[in-house]
């Protein structure tokens, strides 16, 4: 298989599926977080630089299937442009006569976008004539959108069919599976995953997953209280999912029986209303009084879960500690972002996956110092719970 490495793009034009659904400020449209187009900038300077030119193409937001003008990839041009250091031409289309025109004539060194995959609703679909129609931009198709890989999209995945020995992942890509691999594969110990969130029911495949590889497991955020509750604790009013409490016992049952090590927070900062103004107090996570819930991690939790973090050779971290969005509820995350820091500096390897997580970093300035951040979130997910990903697939598969 092609890498891109391997690959000569002198005189080629590269079709580049990016992901570039970066967040706006709703009022003026402007990009806010330039995270994703800063990923894909060492995948299109390789083309460029060796004398190939470059059409990218991605989607931005959830448009109906028809133009809409705050989803408009226009948007983000002068973003992009910024970013990359050069002029960059902008087709209104993505596929039809004057987007062709645009692309056909591309000269070394230049680069076009196309406009909003997602104003054509067979994209989405998978359609095969939309992929064809798409697939006429580009010599050499790269595919360098992780944060799509799992959706069997026309440009993700079907489109790799009209490219058979032209066909390769970008350095983003690359770079997201060996770090997940590095996870999954690594006989290095002990193994600490963290993983918090809202929700059991959202993160049970993983844990399932994870459950038969991580030496220790740290659970936090709301998911936290349904796993307490299962060992009859009293956790007020937080969050749980009564129709999860057996499937946290049996989490539990099984941890045990593998020798896994799991970490509940001992200590809750419980609030009496979700708002930055509420009254709270340090309790007991099984001891939260009625009227309350829990919305962060207390201190000796803090100190238990950094202790099992800074002896760890290996640590994925997936969904916040607390209600990290509210000021008042940060502390918890916010430490935990610290001792993943630090036990990077120690020599871990450290994988950040999730938004929740990746904002939480980047929120406290930390994305530059642990090993990755992943940039889809859903992606790495399947990808750990070991699901095959269409996106991954469609470019293995000869």
């Amino acid at each position: 298989m092609a890498t891109i490495d391997s690959y000569d793009f002198n005189g080629k034009r590269a079709l580049i599926r990016v992901d570039f659904n970066v967040p706006l400020n709703k009022e003026t449209l402007e990009v806010t977080d330039d995270t994703r187009i800063k990923a894909a900038l060492k995948t299109i300077k390789k083309v460029l630089n060796d004398g190939g030119s470059v059409v990218l193409m991605s989607h931005l937001g959830r448009p109906k299937n028809i133009p809409e003008a705050r989803f408009s990839l226009k948007n983000i041009l002068s973003t992009v442009e910024k970013d990359l250091g050069q002029k960059v031409s902008f087709a209104s289309d993505c596929i039809g006569e004057r987007a062709y025109e645009k692309s056909s004539n591309l000269k070394a060194g230049e680069v076009l976008l196309l406009e909003n995959l997602r104003f054509h609703g067979a994209e989405v679909k998978g359609d095969e004539a939309f992929a064809k129609a798409l697939a006429k931009h580009g010599d050499v198709y790269i595919n360098d959108a992780f944060g799509t890989a799992h959706r069997a999209h026309a440009s993700t995945t079907v489109i790799a069919q009209f490219f058979p020995n032209d066909k390769m992942f970008g350095y983003l890509i690359e770079k997201e599976i060996k770090s997940v691999n590095a996870v999954l594969n690594s006989t290095e110990k002990p193994l600490t995953a963290i993983v918090g969130g809202a929700k059991v029911s959202s993160k049970i495949t993983i844990i399932n997953q994870l459950i038969n590889k991580v030496d220790n497991l740290i659970i936090g955020g709301g998911m936290a209280y349904t796993f307490v509750k299962a060992m009859g604790g009293n956790v007020g009013n937080s969050l749980i999912e009564k129709d999860f409490i057996e499937t946290a016992n049996s989490i539990m049952v099984t941890a045990k029986t593998k020798g896994v090590n799991i970490y509940l927070p001992v200590d809750t900062v419980a609030a009496d209303e979700f708002s930055n103004d509420a009254k709270t107090q340090n309790c007991l996570t099984k001891e939260i009084p009625d009227g309350w819930m829990g919305l962060d991690i207390a201190e000796n939790a803090i100190k238990e879960f950094t202790n099992v973090i800074l002896n760890s050779k290996l640590i994925l971290w997936n969904g916040p500690m607390g209600v990290f969005e509210l000021e008042k509820f940060q502390n918890g995350t916010k430490a935990i972002a610290l001792a993943v820091a630090a036990a990077t500096q120690k020599g871990a390897f450290t994988l950040v996956g999730g938004g929740d997580s990746v904002a939480a970093v980047n929120l406290f300035g930390l994305s530059d110092q642990v090993s990755h951040v992943s940039t889809g979130g859903g992606a790495m997910l399947e990808y750990l719970e070991g699901k095959e990903l269409p996106g991954i697939a469609a470019i293995n598969n000869k």
